[in-house]
């Protein structure tokens, strides 16, 4: 039997997405419709269906006001970690600003759930090389695994040189913290990303799921990660430049078949769960 591979989902409202952010600044926030539950229900449902578990990377702000959908997740058997608070990037908001939204988002899910989050991925993969003084702050603040690193080119984000698989980064705080990207498949000496969000839309399954078994063939965990936004056909459209507009709304109406095709054929699994079975979890925590 061919090993889980772990699902992530970024649980973040369509209006909180870097490509909009132009758009939708975050003091406004408040006053715009949510359309949170429209793709938690596609979602929950499908991975209910499927016998399949997750891992729910919650921003602080979505838990705070909707603390029924984190017990919602946990009740389901998947995972709570955290996003950060507000789907900041970690270069505007540094070091201290780190610590305070952990610390933020740390509260409002322990009041929701009563979990405090021991994984954490950032807005749009913004630990970059500029930004590894985010694992000082996770470590001090006794965060297992990351998964912020995205090892890939990208204008915006992105440590192409980076083990693409998991890895240990040790920090002066005298633990390490295990990284976990999402999947990259090694092409024309490049790593590609197709671990899911516009690419998972955009390329023909039949060749995610070919760029996937090549990742397994590596020896390297899959990881997929996901927004509830992607399983919401009728969101608002709102103007913005072209090349923004065709990476939120492309193929959303496919990404639902698309997964349910693809945990038909495979388990999936959290991120601690595999990280467990690849004996990469600290025994007691």
């Amino acid at each position: 039997m061919n090993a889980p591979w772990a699902l992530s989902i970024d649980v973040e409202e369509y209006f909180q997405v870097a490509n909009l952010r132009e758009v939708f600044p975050e003091q406004g926030w408040d006053g715009l419709e949510s359309r949170l539950d429209h793709g938690m229900d596609a979602l929950l449902a499908a991975l209910e269906r499927h016998g399949a578990r997750a891992t729910f990377f919650f921003l602080g702000w979505v838990a705070e006001r909707r603390p029924d959908v984190v017990r919602r997740c946990l009740a389901a058997g998947h995972e709570i970690a955290s996003h950060g608070w507000a789907h900041a990037f970690l270069w505007d908001i540094g070091e201290q600003g780190l610590e305070r939204e952990l610390e933020r988002t740390e509260q409002a899910l322990v009041a929701a759930c009563g979990v405090r989050p021991l994984g954490f991925r950032a807005s749009n993969f913004t630990l970059t090389r500029r930004t590894f003084w985010a694992f000082e702050v996770l470590a001090r603040r006794g965060y297992v695994y990351d998964s912020s690193i995205h090892p890939v080119r990208h204008p915006t984000y992105g440590v192409p040189d980076f083990e693409p698989g998991l890895s240990r980064v040790p920090t002066q705080a005298g633990r390490a913290i295990v990284e976990l990207p999402v999947a990259t498949a090694r092409m024309l000496g490049r790593n590609l990303p197709v671990g899911g969000g516009g690419y998972f839309r955009l390329l023909p399954l039949s060749v995610t799921r070919a760029a996937l078994a090549s990742v397994e063939r590596s020896r390297r965990p899959v990881v997929l990660y996901f927004h509830p936004w992607e399983f919401d056909p009728a969101q608002p459209r709102v103007a913005v430049g072209a090349l923004r507009r065709f990476r939120h709304y492309v193929n959303l109406a496919r990404t639902l078949p698309r997964l349910e095709e693809l945990l038909a054929r495979r388990p999936s699994t959290t991120m601690r769960e595999l990280l467990q079975q690849a004996g990469a979890w600290p025994e007691g925590t």
